[in-house]
């Protein structure tokens, strides 16, 4: 039967909202007084009869038979009363992921010469079309009717070679037309305006992927060291040209005003395995026409398939970016390094005006049940990443950067907010893809709208084996609570038991959170909270700055001869100062750029750094890989306050050396140890200097501990 839709006039019914396929809640006035038959669900092309299931004062809830005619307008009609059903909570219940969620199909713009074929998942919209634009800024363009298809899933192929053509959608939900630039875009605008079509094979650079690709290192090996693009490019006395850029961090032979090397020929080096970069997925806080006016970490994903395009020598050329970046990864690998990358998929910019919650409102954000928006991030939103269709976004996105871009692992930012079964599929997808891979995040329990067993939280570590997560407690124990900034650490003498307790765990791995000590990432500071030179100084303001820089190097000692995987910010070895900025998110440049004059002054902490990273990579038994090794071969000989002694002892099936003893003293004062096993004790690590060549012999077995030092003693090949 077809029949114009009722017009809404003189209507009691105040609203109408779908909250299952099968269920409509209608409020309004004097609802009780309404005959419980003669309901009908009228569209433009069928009428459906309802079922009055409860009624009470202002509120009727009913029943259809068939499940709602998603992608038609539709009114609930009585007598000569007619009001439009809004589609609201049903998006989030667990039918509507039955009816619509399709794991398979590929989405968004699939180029060829001869055609461009367009998909994109919006089950509630009742029409779509997209728009093609001759440039990126054109007010009008030609336009295409998508189809619907099943599972919601609207599709238009248009002919012709569309190449370096722009576009965006516009979409019709609840009777609310919205233009939205397509969530699985490959290419995009300046400030992710439009997207763009365009073939990738033409961003691939000459022997893409890295001809010569680094040798696969075992998986204990891994050391990680964080970096922010502009923060590493950007000073002016760095030699580097293409600041803040792409580009910039390729470069290779920079050195700075003193001949000392910078920026990427400095990190080979300095020996790190793994490059973290800070987020490269286009965010929304830099208006990339005018990049040099703002600064943001990045943490504001607006685009999840696109690079960041504030680093691009042209922002405005839809290409750019993906070769620039992609040539900055060459290089990398190039130079024997790997390439991890941070990914923000716990929330968005603002949720309001994300294409997600245009194309399907209320679905990809997480709710609390009395219907408020989750906000565990703190930010404004959660993604509802347990939703199937969610999942598939994240999982398509990491699938994409890896094969796209060849990068060799994952950072996941506030990892906590996502579920448990989004970061196993996470896993399994990359597994079959790639070796190697190096997977972590931040698992810390975030209050979101999720139970505490589905979220991905370091409470949940054992259950996610192959991902690294962020060892706070160590950390803290190190130098003092993170988000106190005058409580203090080891380093700095604090005599609590639970800072020891905290210690003897890190050392050995973490162990009573992980399956293995690959899971365990020890670190003192990161691009969050003070680094840890500003935290010494505020916990200790009056104190001497030689002393603060032994404290300093002693806890960067600490967590480099630490079971598990070390990380370091960038600068960390040369005493990185923000000035006393806690959160520098947006703070300007002079507050976040690695300074390298500072580099020069304090070369001899970047040796005595660059010498326990060779250490730790050329010594296994420094990087068990099991639990059970540690338990074997890892004792304490003293654990207090005043000094940490422990022995690697018959090692020599793993390393060239038989026994390895490393101290630590967090005191003033000079700490007598006695060594096991009489003298003949080789020092590769002392209060002056690290090295893989011993420094000299102990005769004896009692050794002096210089105060605020670590000692390394070996004996074997």
């Amino acid at each position: 039967m077809k029949q114009k839709n009722p017009p809404l006039v003189n209507c009691l019914f105040h609203s109408a909202e779908l909250i299952t396929p099968f269920q409509i809640k209608l409020k309004g006035a004097g609802l009780t007084s309404f005959q419980p038959v003669g309901w009908t669900l009228t569209t433009a092309t069928k009428e459906l009869p309802l079922t009055v299931a409860s009624q009470q004062e202002g509120e009727i809830e009913l029943e259809l038979l068939d499940a709602f005619p998603f992608g038609e307008d539709a009114f609930v009609v009585h007598l000569d009363q007619a009001c439009y059903v809004q589609i609201t909570e049903v998006v989030r219940t667990e039918s509507f992921d039955e009816m619509f969620a399709e794991e398979a199909v590929e989405l968004g713009a699939r180029y060829e010469k001869a055609k461009t074929s367009f998909a994109v998942w919006a089950p509630t919209a009742t029409a779509v079309t997209v728009h093609i634009f001759d440039e990126w800024y054109d007010q009008s363009g030609t336009e295409y009717v998508c189809k619907r298809g099943e599972k919601g899933i609207w599709r238009v192929t248009v002919q012709g070679d569309l190449e370096m053509k722009w576009y965006e959608y516009e979409v019709t939900v609840n009777r609310r037309r919205q233009r939205v630039v397509d969530p699985y875009a490959r290419f995009l605008s300046v400030n992710g305006e439009r997207g763009m079509v365009g073939d990738l094979e033409k961003t691939n650079p000459p022997d893409w992927p890295a001809a010569f690709p680094p040798e696969r290192a075992d998986e204990t090996e891994v050391l990680i060291y964080e970096l922010h693009i502009r923060d590493f490019t950007i000073d002016p006395h760095n030699g580097i040209r293409q600041k803040g850029k792409y580009a910039g961090l390729a470069e290779t032979g920079t050195h700075d005003r003193d001949g000392l090397s910078t920026g990427l020929s400095y990190l080979q080096e300095l020996g790190i395995t793994h490059v973290e970069l800070l987020p490269l997925q286009e965010f929304g806080s830099i208006d990339e026409s005018n990049r040099e006016k703002a600064y943001n970490w990045g943490y504001d994903t607006t685009h999840f398939f696109t690079p960041e395009g504030s680093y691009a020598t042209d922002p405005y050329d839809g290409y750019c970016r993906i070769q620039e970046l992609k040539l900055m990864i060459q290089s990398i690998q190039r130079h024997g390094i790997k390439v991890i990358v941070d990914m923000v998929f716990n929330h968005v910019h603002i949720w309001e005006e994300s294409a997600l919650e245009k194309l399907v409102p209320g679905y990809y954000f997480r709710y609390h049940p009395s219907g408020a928006i989750s906000n565990g991030t703190g930010v404004g939103n959660d993604i509802a990443s347990e939703r199937k269709m969610a999942r598939k976004l994240i999982v398509d996105a990491v699938c994409y950067w890896l094969e796209e871009f060849q990068v060799d692992g994952f950072r996941f930012d506030l990892m906590g907010i996502l579920d448990v079964e989004t970061m196993k599929q996470i896993s399994a997808e990359t597994s079959k893809r790639a070796e190697n891979l190096f997977l972590l995040g931040e698992g810390w329990d975030l209050p979101t709208a999720l139970s505490a067993e589905q979220k991905a939280s370091v409470n949940q570590a054992k259950n996610l084996p192959a991902i690294g997560f962020f060892a706070d407690r160590f950390r803290d124990a190190i130098k003092g609570d993170a988000f106190s900034s005058s409580s203090s650490g080891y380093v700095s003498s604090e005599q609590k038991p639970a800072v020891l307790k905290a210690i003897e765990d890190g050392l050995k791995g973490s162990q009573a959170y992980f399956t293995k000590p690959r899971q365990a990432v020890h670190y003192v500071e990161a691009h969050d909270n003070h680094t840890l030179w500003d935290k010494l100084k505020v916990a200790a303001p009056y104190e001497d700055e030689r002393q603060l820089r032994k404290r300093h190097r002693l806890a960067c000692a600490i967590v480099l001869l630490a079971q598990g995987v070390p990380f370091l910010q960038a600068g960390q070895e040369f005493f990185r100062t923000k000035y006393g900025v806690e959160n520098s998110y947006r703070s300007p440049d002079w507050v976040n750029q690695i300074d390298w004059k500072q580099r020069a002054v304090f070369q001899e902490n970047v040796e005595y750094i660059k010498g326990l990273i060779a250490l730790r990579r050329q010594h296994p038994a420094l990087r068990l890989p099991s639990y059970q090794l540690i338990e074997r071969h890892f004792h304490f000989l003293c654990l207090d306050h005043q000094r940490i002694v422990y022995h690697l002892d018959q090692v020599g099936q793993y390393d060239q050396w038989e026994e390895i003893v490393v101290c630590h003293n967090p005191t003033t004062d000079k700490q007598k140890i006695e060594l096991p096993g009489g003298g003949g004790w080789q020092v590769v690590v002392d209060d002056q200097a690290a090295s893989l060549i011993p420094l000299y012999i102990i005769g004896s077995n009692c050794a002096y501990l210089q105060p605020l030092s670590t000692l390394v003693c070996v004996k074997g090949n």
